[in-house]
């Protein structure tokens, strides 16, 4: 929610001394770093998160310094700038935990592109841009180029699941805020990314859009196992999963 300048300056009063001043920009024609047209016009807008908003910003600053025909940054890319961390907060524990949210809600927004890579030397999150250019980049990847230097050997697996299970929930179901981010991230870690998905497809069939329901089926699917789906399969029943929902949200 936007605050009037009186309210603002009102509220913070008690903690300016303590604000970090801004001397000012150098130069008048310095250095500058193309920012898209499309982020002040549609992103900015719809952006109600300062650690998204932080990550975005400087993601586009960092890619707008990329040469290369597939521009990426990895994880530790973010996580090593000490500015950018000390931005997010001042625990570093804390700041790495929201830099991982504040990722996580770029990546539901559609802002920037993750995928998970696994080869013979480990598993790596890269980050593109989604742009033309950022989704051809993943399309080639594996075929016609790998990340990383040197002769890199090995089957290539990629993995889209993580960022399609934030993608659809906030599409589908609701706002994705950190303790929504959390929970999926638990379920990520307990059930497959096709259950996780299916799930949701079920709760938005069933117009249950709860998350506590996508528990119930995934929670359910673990127990009966799945269902064995042929052409003469009755219309799915809603209320067959609300036996494993939580009392309170039933």
């Amino acid at each position: 929610m936007l605050i009037g300048a009186n309210q603002h300056s009102e509220i913070n009063h008690p903690q300016q001394e303590n604000m970090k001043g801004f001397p000012g920009f150098p130069t008048d024609d310095g250095p500058t770093s193309g920012i898209p047209e499309a982020f002040f016009a549609e992103l900015l807008p719809i952006v109600d998160h300062l650690g998204e908003l932080k990550v975005t910003l400087y993601a586009l600053w960092r890619f707008a310094h990329l040469t290369g025909e597939h521009p990426f940054l990895r994880r530790e890319d973010f996580a090593g700038d000490s500015d950018l961390l000390a931005g997010l907060a001042a625990s570093p524990r804390q700041a790495q935990e929201r830099l991982d949210d504040a990722l996580e809600r770029a990546v539901a927004r559609g802002t920037l592109l993750r995928v998970e890579i696994e080869d013979d030397q480990g598993a790596l999150d890269l980050f593109f841009l989604n742009t033309p250019g950022g989704r051809a980049s993943i399309d080639g990847l594996g075929s016609v180029w790998r990340p990383g230097e040197g002769d890199a050997t090995g089957t290539l697996t990629l993995s889209h699941v993580r960022a399609n299970v934030f993608v659809l929930y906030e599409q589908n179901i609701g706002p994705l805020t950190p303790m929504i981010a959390d929970s999926l991230r638990d379920l990520m870690a307990t059930y497959p990314g096709a259950w996780i998905e299916e799930a949701i497809q079920i709760a938005v069939r069933n117009n249950i859009r709860k998350l506590n329901y996508i528990l119930a089926v995934l929670e359910r699917r673990r127990a009966e196992g799945p269902r064995e789906r042929t052409e003469k399969t009755s219309p799915e029943d809603p209320d067959r999963y609300t036996g494993y929902l939580k009392r309170d949200d039933a």
